[in-house]
């Protein structure tokens, strides 16, 4: 069973009521004449990964910024951790954590010493920072390459130092944006077990991606944000049933039985796209049960001679589409640009040092 660390009772709400790790709500913000966030409402359980998708210019980074105290909201409220960011900044701090987009490592240090530096910025006793370097050099699996210089890790090794010295001062939530930017399949596979190895052991983490399979294979809830507004918000299932264009495929092991068939569903009135080539058959549907059951009895009471069937749903990438009808570029024109990397004392610091 998950230890749901983020999982604070909060004061303002309902006795007994588990407040939310991360709560938004009206969350306004413009540069000058341009207005990037207009009436954000998000609302992420403890213990949970949340991503949040959207095309270039969306505002991802402006959000994830206001979240890590980085940059102050024009309008709404924001509660980080139980912690209200405009009124209780260096709370919001010591609960969080975050690994931005461009690795904050020092090449000078080694990977022990990396750590090291951030335990001293904690305010860790050396007895308990020796401890919790250990304990994440082994976790990260980087015991072997402690005492080498930063510079000359691999790029999936630097990630994972990253992550590991975002994780020194044991933070509640943790702001990972665009993690596995430019990491090979094996390494970002590496970075998702330890992700996933997080949540089980209760941490929250708010993820921006640009890799739509990321967000399909971690999170357990998306919100897709768009010009400034939030399009759409639930589970991934959730997501892709709201876009059509689901289908069953079928196979025959010749072009008289895809002939028949074709026919059959044809004079039935049904969609159907067919291709000779392959001979195959795609048919209208959802993929439930109640629907493949009722394809599959109408294949037995016609006598058709399928010979594979395969269900095709709607990814993320078709969700992301249908809504913003663009791509998932970088955040180019958001004016905030990349989220702030820099380390400096959690206590006392401010943006974009505030917060790693």
């Amino acid at each position: 069973m998950r230890d749901l660390r983020a999982a604070t009772t909060d004061p303002t709400t309902t006795p007994g009521r588990v407040a939310p790790a991360i709560e938004v709500t009206g969350l306004r913000r413009s540069y000058g004449d341009l207005l990037v966030l207009d009436g954000v409402d998000l609302t992420v359980t403890p213990g949970t990964v949340f991503a949040l998708l959207g095309p270039n210019g969306a505002g991802k980074t402006t959000v994830v910024n206001i979240l890590t105290t980085l940059v102050d909201a024009h309008g709404g409220t924001v509660r980080v951790a139980g912690h209200d960011v405009a009124t209780e900044p260096d709370l919001v701090r010591r609960s969080i954590g975050v690994t931005g987009q461009f690795s904050a490592i020092d090449d000078l240090f080694t990977g022990a010493e990396n750590l090291r530096l951030m335990a001293d910025l904690h305010h860790l006793d050396r007895l308990e920072g020796s401890r919790r370097v250990s304990e994440l050099l082994e976790r990260f699996d980087l015991v072997d390459a402690a005492d080498r210089p930063a510079t000359t890790y691999s790029g999936g090794m630097r990630r994972r130092l990253d992550l590991a010295m975002t994780l020194v001062g044991d933070p509640q939530v943790i702001f990972l944006d665009e993690p596995t930017t430019g990491l090979d399949p094996r390494s970002r596979r590496t970075m998702w077990e330890a992700v996933t190895e997080l949540v089980d052991d209760g941490t929250t983490v708010f993820l921006t991606t640009q890799y739509l399979e990321e967000a399909d294979r971690l999170a357990d809830r998306v919100a897709v944000l768009d010009r400034g507004t939030i399009v759409a918000d639930g589970t991934v299932d959730e997501l892709k049933r709201r876009v059509p264009g689901g289908h069953v495929r079928l196979q025959f092991p010749s072009t008289v039985q895809l002939d028949t068939a074709a026919a059959t569903w044809r004079d039935d009135g049904r969609v159907v796209g067919r291709d000779d080539r392959s001979l195959t058959l795609q048919v209208p549907g959802d993929g439930s049960p109640d629907s493949l059951r009722a394809l599959l009895d109408r294949i037995d009471r016609d006598r058709l001679d399928v010979e594979h069937l395969s269900v095709h749903r709607p990814d993320l990438d078709d969700v992301f589409l249908a809504l913003t009808g663009r791509g998932t570029d970088h955040d180019a024109a958001d004016p905030e640009g990349a989220t702030g990397t820099g380390r400096a004392d959690p206590d006392h610091a401010t943006a974009p040092e505030a917060v790693r």
